[in-house]
């Protein structure tokens, strides 16, 4: 039988566990192309379609709020489907939004669409609950950061990348309005091409598809009991702040960047992008830290690692807020985005842990979470009577509240009883 791997081979696809790896965060990657291909080319939309400063907000606010029902769903068809048949159902249902979307002329229909293309930023859940499938538990927050962080990576790349392909339609001729309609058929295209990925080269555990091995046999009922677990709450709160951030700032840097400091939509989804970009390597550091303090300090140093970070987090959007010209606001910015994306990855060096019976409902609970935060955000952003430099200065202290709740609340691993034996190793203790 082939055993989760215990070290990462970045540069092999030779075993099932490597290609799944690749595989599982280009997925993510190319939803958070669907996901958030509008957000860069909303100065356009704005004008398109007439749209008001509230209902931008509503806008923002739906583009993340589906996604909190999603993950909560998706965590459980991870538990009982499998992630590899919820990863392909997925992406070809995702895929008629992000297609369709311009067909919209209007604010109510063009909301209704961002809505349903939400629901494809459930896909994280499955990428952090197929790698940890395919991983040791030594490496798990690692090889779950390094996953999260690419998928996330899109973020970043759909910002600088969309821009130049709506100038590109421009420059052949269709008009402005036709341009942001016609550019989000290649993030649907996109979204097929990796669902035959998942289909042909993928499997649900190094042994095998769940159908294969029974493991889709096992706990069918789900647990609420872990409803119960404060720790899930607090992780849950954490990933708001860092996670909800993330897309919060995805959706509004542009818009920011173009009113703030008067740039053009290319150069603001430039800036943007770099944002994004940080998760190149960010959060897979924010991962790996977290298992080498996990191996020294147990999940107490985890915990405290995670919430030293989001104060950090905190103090940055603090210095961003009340940045004064692009140059300060640019370093501000990359210093915030540092320690928020080595949240992200800290806060899932410590979900794999917390409850293993259950670790795709965990997983989709704390994963809803970064949507909340973001749906929440959202209404900070649309208030005609807060500007966007005051909504990033509450939200701000609001991640340093959070920090200290994190810094509180005491993470130990699972108990140990007959029904869910701990596998984790005495070092992640």
């Amino acid at each position: 039988m082939a055993a989760p791997l215990d070290k990462l081979k970045i540069f092999s696809l030779d075993t099932i566990q490597m290609r799944t790896f690749h595989i599982t965060w280009l997925m993510f990657f190319v939803c958070f192309f669907g996901w958030f291909g509008l957000a860069p080319l909303m100065p356009t939309i704005r004008t398109d379609l007439g749209l008001t400063k509230p209902q931008v907000g509503n806008i923002i606010i739906a583009s993340v709020s589906g996604t909190i029902i999603a993950r909560l769903v998706i965590g459980r068809l991870c538990d009982t489907w499998g992630p590899r048949k919820t990863a392909i159902r997925l992406l070809l249902l995702g895929s008629l939004p992000v297609f369709l979307v311009g067909l919209a002329h209007d604010y109510t229909s063009f909301l209704l669409f961002r809505l349903a293309i939400s629901v494809i930023g459930g896909s994280f859940v499955i990428t952090q609950f197929h790698t940890s499938l395919m991983f040791a538990p030594a490496i798990k927050g690692t090889a779950n950061a390094i996953t999260g962080g690419w998928g996330n990576l899109g973020g970043g790349v759909t910002n600088m990348v969309m821009p130049v392909i709506f100038a590109a339609i421009v420059g052949f001729g269709y008009t402005k309005a036709e341009a942001w309609r016609y550019a989000m058929i290649l993030p649907g295209l996109m979204m097929l091409g990796v669902a035959w990925l998942y289909y042909r080269y993928t499997k649900d555990t190094p042994n095998g598809n769940f159908e294969e091995t029974g493991h889709h046999k096992k706990g069918t009922k789900t647990d609420w009991s872990v409803l119960a677990d404060w720790r899930i709450w607090a992780l849950t709160l954490a990933y708001g702040m860092c996670f909800g951030m993330e897309i919060t700032f995805d959706n509004v840097a542009s818009l920011h960047f173009v009113d703030t400091f008067h740039l053009s939509q290319g150069s603001a989804g430039f800036w943007a992008g770099i944002f994004g970009f940080m998760n190149l390597f960010a959060r897979a550091l924010g991962g790996i830290v977290s298992d080498k303090v996990g191996a020294r300090s147990g999940m107490k140093g985890k915990g405290w690692l995670l919430a030293v970070m989001l104060l950090a987090e905190g103090i940055g959007l603090l210095l961003f807020a009340q940045a004064g010209s692009l140059a300060v606001a640019i370093i501000a910015m990359l210093s915030f985005a540092l320690f928020l994306k080595m949240a992200n990855g800290a806060t899932y060096g410590i979900v794999p842990f917390i409850n293993e019976k259950n670790a795709g409902l965990v997983s989709g609970i704390v994963g809803a979470g970064g949507n909340m935060g973001g749906m929440l955000f959202g209404f900070l952003f649309k208030s005609e009577s807060i500007t966007y430099v005051e909504a990033f200065t509450y939200i701000g202290y609001i991640v340093i509240g959070i920090s200290c709740v994190v810094m509180l609340t005491r993470f130990t691993r699972q108990p140990v009883t007959a029904e869910a034996p701990v596998r984790t190793p005495v070092a992640v203790s």
